[in-house]
């Protein structure tokens, strides 16, 4: 495992180690859970954001309905 240094000022410092403390997580595991969410929803906004595009060039959509009769046999319903 990769050990990473992160440089806080001791208001930040206090600020991080208080909210660890409330929610019973270390430090570390508040810093690698909160940089992962952020690229996760970095990501997410991206997508969005080229789906959209992609519906305002093109902007056919479809009811629940109309895509479960097209993935699902009448049969197995």
């Amino acid at each position: 495992m990769t050990v990473l240094s992160v440089r806080v000022n001791k208001e930040e410092e206090n600020l991080l180690k208080q909210y660890a403390k409330i929610n019973n997580i270390s430090i570390s595991q508040l810093l690698r859970d909160s940089a992962i969410e952020k690229i996760e929803d970095e990501l997410d906004l991206k997508a969005y954001e080229r789906a959209y595009e992609e519906y305002l060039k093109n902007p056919v959509t479809f009811s629940f309905e109309e895509v479960l009769k097209e993935l699902v046999d009448e049969d197995d319903l």
